[in-house]
């Protein structure tokens, strides 16, 4: 017997406990199978993240989200489209009763120039106290826990719910000295702890697993030490101070114990010096930022692209609401051009040239050869996934082009703008920036224009001058149309012309009728229904902010959309929007019947950084400011910016404070940095000069 495992073995000895029970392998141990496979599926942990860890370089390619409930959830490995694990979770028992789930933690930030988390549980009894701090090796696929557990009487046990390879149903797992080994196919994960576990179990979720043991009576009374593929459970006894190793693999379990060894300083310092120079290589934080959030906002840019397939940056590191329960791959784990726009743009805004660059390329990397549109969302490798089709995903990777100097992408840049103006029915596009409706969308007409006249100035720099007079003809024609297209003068909510979310056939004075979508309202009048997106004429620089159906238009959205909250305001992405929690708070989910509203979308942060975009373009920065701070309210003390917020609808939680909603959400972070850099130069910096030279003075005179 190695000197650990008799160490090992004499503290089980000392503690009351068989040496097997321990976690210690003795050769003569027979095997004992868990009962019950395959065990019932369970879906990923809510998406409302309390942090993300990652090394700032490229070799340890593991990724780990925190849980606003407490513990480690998705962990992905290797590469960010892929979670090998759903949970890392830990349970408190006392000397008598059932195991009690330890309860939601304050989870903060520990300093600001480095993606590392702390999580405190503390017994509302005041019976004991659980501290966890979280660090990876930037040199492996190594998460590192320190543990330190204080409560007489009680004991601490963690639960690892591997879900290797994106499979929650076909890992296998077994105790192997006083390791806990996971498998499934080509991936491996290895749970070692030092002092090691003091006892060892593998089953099978909902029947032979921890939580079913440990929440009947408090005791650990299963110690199975092997389980075949299924929904594997793991679980351990950890001591009262303690650091666990999680690595993935194919040497998981080498690389975990090679980093144990390191210990959890050491290798916390190697990882907080990476995110360290990585915020010595960026902007520092503007003038008008919160220092903390402008720090935490760059980093998780950076760290939501994939290791492997450079410029791929996520839209989130989460499965929100049925998207954890039915697609396991999610798709706010894919690329969204629309997306990956924001992100690159808000890199830009922070000083990171180079990330802005590599996404770029990774559009036109994926471009679609035979017609030169993008994916409406693709897999890391590029691979299209879902089929549909908006113009605006098509419009501003050009915008981006040119933003970036990126002439030598004029190949993809003319082949995009021919789609654009070839495209039969454009600006009509399939689906608007909200993935669920068709129409002529502000919105989308706006980053077509901009597209196109970006494309013009493109292709004059590439000596293309057909091309160039082509694009800037339906530029011209489009911003004349705009407001004959998408402005209403008969609605219900002013007697002034104001624009719609969309208009289904170009005719916003007639009360065509749509579904809504999402659970929302079935045969809706198109003029009831109003989002802030023609803010983005004004962004482009397609209209000048002080324009009269720009103001008016403000006032009806913040009317029909707008809920005062702590001290300001958050907005509803659109009217009778259903893409949100149900009224009891439980997920959303699909199909959900047309006129059903079931479901209620809630408030959405980054709308309050287009907003103070708008107030700069305006020529009022101290609105702007004001947007930046309510932007900054919607982070908790881990500094996480959420996709939505609560309203002041069932089921009635704290207005202001993040939904279940994907968090963090990588468009409200990139959001934020554009704002705060804007707020700081007094001037929209990414909004295209040859647009705004062209249209903001309104030289040319729209037809309505």
């Amino acid at each position: 017997m190695a000197y650990q495992e008799m160490a090992t073995a004499l503290l089980a000895l000392i503690i009351g406990l068989d040496p097997l029970a321990a976690g210690v392998a003795r050769a003569d141990a027979p095997d004992t199978p868990a009962p019950g496979a395959p065990g019932k599926d369970q879906q990923y942990l809510p998406a409302d993240k309390a942090g993300l860890l990652t090394a700032a370089g490229t070799r340890s390619k593991v990724w780990v989200t925190l849980a606003r409930g407490g513990g480690g959830s998705e962990i992905f490995y290797p590469d960010l489209g892929t979670p090998s694990a759903r949970a890392l979770q830990f349970v408190v028992a006392a000397s008598s009763g059932p195991a009690v789930r330890a309860p939601e933690p304050v989870t903060e930030m520990v300093g600001d120039r480095s993606l590392s988390y702390r999580q405190t549980f503390t017994d509302p009894a005041g019976k004991w106290r659980l501290v966890t701090d979280y660090t990876v090796d930037p040199e492996a696929a190594v998460l590192l826990v320190k543990v330190r557990f204080t409560g007489e009487g009680h004991r601490l046990y963690t639960i690892y719910d591997p879900a290797l390879n994106n499979s929650r149903g076909g890992d296998s797992g077994r105790t192997e000295g006083d390791a806990l080994i996971a498998t499934d196919g080509p991936v491996t994960s290895a749970l070692v702890s030092s002092p090691p576990l003091l006892a060892t179990s593998s089953g099978y979720a909902g029947v032979s697993d921890g939580w079913t043991d440990l929440l009947a009576d408090g005791r650990m009374d299963w110690h199975y030490t092997s389980a075949k593929p299924g929904s594997l459970v793991q679980t351990a006894e950890v001591a009262s101070t303690a650091t666990l190793a999680l690595g993935f693999g194919p040497a998981a379990l080498t690389d975990a114990s090679t980093v144990l060894k390191k210990g959890f300083d050491r290798v916390r310092g190697s990882y907080a010096r990476g995110w360290e120079g990585y915020l010595n290589s960026v902007n520092r934080p503007p003038a008008g930022a919160d220092r903390r959030l402008w720090n935490a906002s760059a980093m998780l840019l950076a760290a939501s692209e994939d290791k492997t397939h450079r410029g791929a940056y996520i839209a989130a590191p989460a499965a929100p609401w049925a998207f954890g329960r039915d697609d396991p791959s999610g798709p706010y784990h894919l690329v969204w051009a629309r997306d990956l726009y924001q992100i690159a743009t808000g890199l830009w805004a922070a000083g990171d040239r180079a990330g802005a660059v590599r996404a770029l390329d990774y559009l036109f990397g994926t471009q679609q050869k035979d017609d030169g549109s993008f994916p409406q969302n693709s897999r890391l490798d590029g691979t299209p996934v879902w089929e549909g089709l908006q113009l605006d995903e098509v419009a501003l990777p050009i915008v981006l082009a040119y933003q970036l100097g990126g002439t030598s992408q004029w190949p993809g840049v003319k082949k995009a703008a021919d789609f654009l103006t070839d495209y039969d029915g454009a600006p009509f596009s399939p689906q608007d920036r909200w993935e669920n409706q068709a129409g002529y969308s502000p919105a989308t007409i706006a980053a077509g224009i901009a597209g196109l006249v970006c494309a013009s100035a493109i292709a004059l720099a590439s000596s293309d001058t057909a091309s160039a007079e082509r694009y800037l003809s339906t530029a011209d024609q489009w911003r004349a149309n705009v407001k004959k297209w998408t402005v209403t003068s008969t609605g219900p909510y002013s007697d002034k012309p104001y624009f719609l979310r969309l208009t289904k056939d170009g005719q916003p004075d007639a009360g065509t009728a749509y579904d809504i979508g999402d659970s929302g309202p079935a045969g809706v009048d198109q003029r009831r229904v109003v989002d802030p997106g023609f803010l983005e004429l004004v962004r482009l620089g397609v209209l000048p902010a002080r324009d009269p159906v720009v103001t008016d238009s403000l006032d009806v959205v913040d009317e029909q959309l707008g809920v005062p909250v702590r001290g300001g305001m958050y907005w509803y992405r659109a009217s009778f929007d259903g893409y949100g929690e149900k009224a009891d708070g439980s997920q959303w989910d699909f199909p959900l019947p047309a006129g059903s509203r079931i479901t209620r979308g809630r408030l959405w942060p980054l709308l309050n950084g287009e907003r103070g975009e708008y107030a700069i373009a305006a020529g009022s920065p101290r609105e702007g400011r004001e947007q930046l701070a309510m932007m900054a309210r919607a982070a908790g003390p881990s500094l996480v910016l959420p996709e939505q917020v609560w309203d002041k609808e069932p089921p009635y939680r704290t207005a202001g404070t993040p939904t279940t909603s994907a968090t963090p959400l990588t468009w409200t972070h990139a959001q934020y940095l554009r704002l705060a850099a804007n707020v700081a130069a007094g001037r929209i910096l990414e909004q295209p000069k040859v647009v705004h030279d062209r249209y903001a003075e309104a030289l040319i005179t729209p037809s309505r």
